[in-house]
């Protein structure tokens, strides 16, 4: 089941896209978009994890620049979703991201405290976000600003797991180093990189992005994270 809500934050509204699992309750995560918007691969994504017994919840990030904007996984989408981002005020955007964290987790079918999940620029934004809401668990892949604000891991103590391509030509193999050094020494804080992977290669989507393999390999990491720190009755 899949409905969307609205949530008002100071200076306007924004859609937010919930999808319920089959027993109606679970425990909540948000779902931060990637620069396509909420469009077919979130929600997968979304309907994948409902079905694994979460309530996830999809804001709409750009609404601020274009309501309910879905780019296509095309050449010319993917250079609207730079320049979308590249209009993207992350300040706000990360006051709008706590207000839709804050309503996820205020929603009667919401168990306890939610956590958080992006896909590059979302990557960022739920790394971001964990330094200022503190969720439950957050799951990063592929941020390409993470390695830029470093200075967050200070400020997050939730468990927090970054998923990385070690052949991405948007985040080069140094930068994601930098991350690793950044992570050594806290518990709370894992790091994997698919050495063969590209950028987005989780994003079945599309054809230019998506590698099965390293998909596979990371999701299975990711959901072996969820159940440690999130876990759900089935």
């Amino acid at each position: 089941m899949v409905r969307t809500d609205s949530v008002t934050v100071p200076d306007g509204s924004f859609d937010l896209k919930v999808w319920l699992p089959e027993s109606g309750h679970g425990p909540g995560l948000l779902l931060i978009q990637e620069i396509y918007g909420v469009g077919e691969y979130i929600t997968d994504v979304a309907e994948e994890l409902a079905r694994g017994g979460y309530v996830v919840a999809a804001p709409d990030v750009f609404w601020r620049i274009e309501p309910n904007y879905v780019g296509e996984h095309t050449e010319e989408g993917t250079r609207r979703g730079v320049e979308m981002a590249g209009r993207f005020d992350p300040e706000k955007g990360l006051a709008d991201l706590a207000a839709a964290f804050e309503y996820l987790r205020d929603l009667p079918e919401t168990e306890g405290t939610p956590g958080a999940l992006g896909f590059c620029f979302g990557g960022t934004m739920a790394y971001l976000l964990a330094a200022r809401v503190d969720p439950a668990a957050v799951l990063s892949f592929y941020g390409s600003g993470v390695a830029g604000q470093l200075e967050a891991f200070d400020q997050i103590t939730c468990p927090i797991q970054f998923h990385f391509g070690g052949s991405d030509p948007y985040i080069p193999r140094d930068q994601v180093a930098a991350v690793e050094k950044a992570a050594e020494g806290r518990p709370n804080v894992e790091v994997h990189v698919q050495e063969d992977g590209g950028h987005a290669f989780h994003n079945h989507r599309s054809a230019t992005f998506h590698q099965p393999e390293p998909a596979r390999r990371a999701w299975e990491l990711a959901e072996a994270f969820l159940a440690r720190h999130l876990p759900t009755s089935k």
